[in-house]
């Protein structure tokens, strides 16, 4: 929860919350969440894996934490279909599951509007 406050440095500070400590926190956090990923499946996947589902999530989240919740799901989704449809097709892991992460984000753009956030 404080992680989220911290995105809102004005309420987060009237809460009493170390934003400075906590923001610098969040990025070393994300940095060397970004470093071991890239090692292990690669700069492309790590990247697409970052932003489509965060992108997919915000078409439809209403509040800050619905979207973490939500781009968390849709990258677990797109790696679990990325992955099966490489097993089943035999095709490269990575490119695999940047194309489900797409069709995540394809899937819910194309939503009627009222199945969208307000």
């Amino acid at each position: 929860m404080q992680l989220v406050a911290v995105r809102a440095d004005r309420e987060a500070q009237a809460r009493g919350l170390a934003v400075r400590r906590l923001d610098y926190i969040f990025v070393i956090l994300i940095t060397i969440l970004t470093v071991a990923c890239v090692k292990i499946v690669g700069a492309v996947l790590v990247e697409a894996l970052l932003l489509i589902p965060a992108a997919a999530a915000q078409r439809v989240a209403r509040t800050p934490e619905q979207m973490a919740l939500y781009a968390s799901l849709l990258g677990m989704v797109a790696v679990a279909a990325g992955l099966t449809a490489s097993w089943f097709w035999d095709t490269p892991a990575g490119p695999s599951v940047v194309v489900a992460a797409l069709a995540d984000f394809l899937a819910l753009y194309s939503l009627p509007r009222g199945l969208r956030r307000a």
